[in-house]
């Protein structure tokens, strides 16, 4: 019953427009756990049992949330469904995780970690290369590059289509980025697979998301970017903000030339708005140092 449920409610997301990735994996965690036990309907005392299973604070709210949203939308059928109350794991107060900035050189060992991947004759280990490599140098979302088909390489970059915000964009490449792509490329045409998925795995399909943050995360204990399973460490989203920090490093930084590259930033990560944009950015022992020096400037009146 509870899988039916989940089944039906999955559906109507996705027809929404909703991609109900996540969420969907929790929720069929939830319906596994729950009919374990025989439920037929959701139930506080069972969604409690499973969100304590979770091992931090924010992972067990996020899972009583996310139960909580799927109850309320049973249960406008079948009353049967119980809804949890929000705040039964007690009141959380959303903090912003702080991102990881990566240094080049660990960019580099987590790209030497995915070349080495195995079957090496195959092109899973190029695949994986080549993919944390383009999410770095180009900022976008792991789903974005994930969706890429091959007709999206063209001749002037990539072509994202209506991604998160139902925005299409081009992300011009910079000539060492097409040097790597097109190597995976002359790969990639050597498979004999009739998908047209740009991103293919030795299976000649493409890798799920969940596969590829599985890997991510192996490849970046084995680099010594990450500790043990269940402990924190830099995320494959960090990756783009990275990208958006480095960006801003790198501009001109005076006010007016700040005010036009964070406008470029903002369309280049295909946000709705400029205000989505400064979420992914940090400051960086560079931004405080030119922060600093254009304040110094500014105290003397050179600066506007």
């Amino acid at each position: 019953m509870l899988s039916q449920d989940l089944a039906r409610h999955a559906e109507l997301q996705r027809i929404m427009g909703f991609k109900f990735r996540v969420q969907h994996t929790l929720l069929k965690s939830f319906t596994a756990f729950a009919e374990a036990s025989g439920d037929e309907y959701v139930q506080v005392a069972r969604v409690l049992e499973w969100a304590t299973l979770a091992p931090t604070p924010q992972q067990r709210r996020n899972r009583l949330l996310t139960v909580r949203r799927f109850a309320q939308a049973v249960a406008a059928e079948d009353r049967r469904h119980e809804i949890p109350a929000a705040d039964a794991l007690g009141r959380g107060l959303f903090e912003r995780r702080i991102p990881h900035i990566y240094p080049a050189d660990e960019i580099a060992a987590l790209m030497r970690a995915a070349a080495c991947l195995k079957p090496s004759a195959s092109i899973r280990p190029l695949m994986y290369e080549t993919l944390f490599g383009l999410l770095a140098v180009t900022g976008m979302r792991i789903s974005e590059a994930l969706a890429l088909q091959l007709d999206d390489v063209a001749t002037d970059g990539l072509i994202i289509r209506q991604t998160k915000f139902q925005k299409s964009r081009l992300l011009p490449l910079h000539p060492t980025t097409w040097d790597a792509l097109d190597r995976y490329l002359s790969a990639r045409r050597r498979v004999g697979t009739l998908d047209s998925a740009l991103f293919i795995s030795n299976t000649g399909t493409p890798p799920s998301y969940n596969t590829v943050i599985a890997i991510f995360l192996r490849l970046a204990r084995s680099a010594g970017l990450r500790g043990e399973p269940g402990q924190p460490g830099p995320r494959i989203h960090d990756l783009r903000h990275t990208f958006a920090v480095r960006s801003l490093e790198q501009c001109r930084h005076d006010r007016d030339a700040v005010g036009r590259h964070v406008v470029a930033l903002s369309t280049y990560l295909g946000h709705a708005h400029v205000t989505d944009t400064y979420w992914y950015l940090q400051a960086t022992p560079i931004l405080m140092g030119q922060i600093a020096a254009a304040g110094e400037a500014l105290h003397q009146g050179a600066g506007t």
